[in-house]
């Protein structure tokens, strides 16, 4: 079982970004999509499976970006230089003067500019569900629906993005991933991130990109059309394009080990195959129930007749058996395996 590993890698600008290291050898850094929280998405056993399964070989660098997840508050302007610079920090943090480089959704443009300006620094490519300019993920009536809808419902906006982005989930990790997606991020930076994703427009630089190229799309994915996929390819320099069946937009959905399969071939890893163990005792699942309610240690002990220190006890054997180091973790862990609807 993977442990993450954390750090705080300061920004240029000021304030800090917050990354996660898990496995070991050559770094595989990943540019994450709309939204992350490295904690909480850990704590989605579809999510943590397949970034275990990449950290297999690799030290695997997760990040979330400024004001998201555990980094720290953001007011600023969502720009690219924002991206490039949040990439620079975590990699200057970690001492990764090369590496792999996987970016999904958002990260994908993000990566590849990156890979265009800072050839030196890539040894491999893989970008998953990407596209080249923003302009070809949506119509404007649609976009600007969505973007109107989360800044004034975040709850349901959220909700209606996780079925956009994960179609393919149980009715629980739908729920534990959206759950994590309002922990991660104020409905504010939630509107200007995927602002970001619709202005970003990569295709100058992708001539550029030196580095061997994967590209990789879902021939059904809903968020993302594959055309946005077919364009990067054909201007990445000898890219290569690998079609996957499914419509899931987050690689962590669906047919999640094709995905795996694809990016541990191109880095010259073995197939593997991974889970994740979320067995738990009868006490310890009322326990994590109790928990998701919001309950403190002290109610949690009223409740069930025992002692504070037994119900701490009972908690802390949790975290331990799910590899987790605090109680939301515990929390969206108990969402998304057990939906209310």
């Amino acid at each position: 079982m993977a442990l993450q590993r954390f750090g705080m890698a300061p920004l240029a600008s000021g304030g800090r970004v917050a990354y996660a290291l898990t496995g070991s050898g050559p770094h595989l850094l990943v540019a994450p999509g709309w939204l992350s929280h490295l904690e909480l998405g850990w704590a989605i056993p579809a999510e943590r499976m397949f970034h275990e399964a990449l950290s297999s070989g690799r030290t695997l660098v997760r990040y979330d970006r400024p004001g998201c997840g555990l980094s720290d508050a953001y007011d600023g302007p969502r720009t690219m230089e924002l991206e490039l610079e949040t990439i620079a920090a975590v990699t200057e943090a970690i001492g990764a003067t090369t590496f792999d480089f996987l970016g999904f959704s958002l990260g994908a443009p993000v990566a590849a500019q990156w890979a265009a300006d800072r050839p030196e620094t890539i040894s491999k490519l893989v970008v998953y569900g990407g596209w080249a300019a923003g302009e070809s993920i949506g119509d404007e009536d649609s976009k600007r629906l969505i973007l109107d809808l989360l800044a004034t419902h975040w709850g349901l906006g959220s909700d209606l993005l996780t079925n956009l982005f994960a179609p393919d989930a149980d009715a629980g990790t739908r729920e534990g991933t959206a759950s994590y997606q309002r922990a991660a991020s104020s409905a504010g930076t939630a509107v200007e991130l995927l602002t970001l994703a619709y202005e970003l427009d990569v295709r100058p630089a992708l001539s550029h990109v030196e580095a061997p190229t994967l590209v990789l799309h879902r021939t059904g994915d809903r968020a993302a059309p594959i055309a946005g996929g077919r364009e990067l390819a054909a201007a990445i320099p000898n890219a290569e394009f690998v079609e996957l069946e499914g419509r899931s937009h987050l690689p962590a959905i669906g047919d999640s080990q094709a995905v795996v399969d694809e990016v541990r071939r191109f880095l010259g890893l073995s197939a593997l195959r991974r889970s994740v163990p979320t067995g738990l005792t009868a006490r310890q699942s009322e326990v994590a129930a109790l928990v998701a309610e919001g309950l403190t240690n002290r109610e949690l002990a009223d409740r069930l007749h025992i002692t504070e220190r037994s119900a701490e006890s009972h908690l802390e054997r949790i975290r331990l058996r799910l590899g987790f180091r605090s109680r939301a973790q515990v929390a969206a862990w108990y969402v998304a395996t057990n939906p209310t609807k």
